[in-house]
């Protein structure tokens, strides 16, 4: 298992499923779509509507497309 990058701060979250260990599956506040206290990931950085996250749970790291922000979109 992998570290918590240092630069993990809890201030920075994002509510965004986990695609590794998924513990938000049963959670019924996630369910809803409602901010749960117990299922965030670490929001490290986002480079336009690229959010690079992690999980405090099982610490996996990754990429997630949100297609908000700049160069979620196309012209036309």
């Amino acid at each position: 298992m992998l570290p918590l990058d240092p630069t993990a701060d809890i201030g920075r979250r994002a509510w965004v499923p986990c695609p590794r260990c998924e513990d938000q599956q049963d959670c019924a506040t996630c369910l809803d779509g409602r901010t749960c206290g117990d299922h965030w990931r670490y929001l490290l950085t986002n480079k336009g509507s690229t959010l690079h996250l992690q999980c405090p749970n099982c610490t996996h790291l990754w990429a997630w497309q949100s297609g908000f922000g700049a160069g979620g979109r196309s012209e036309g």
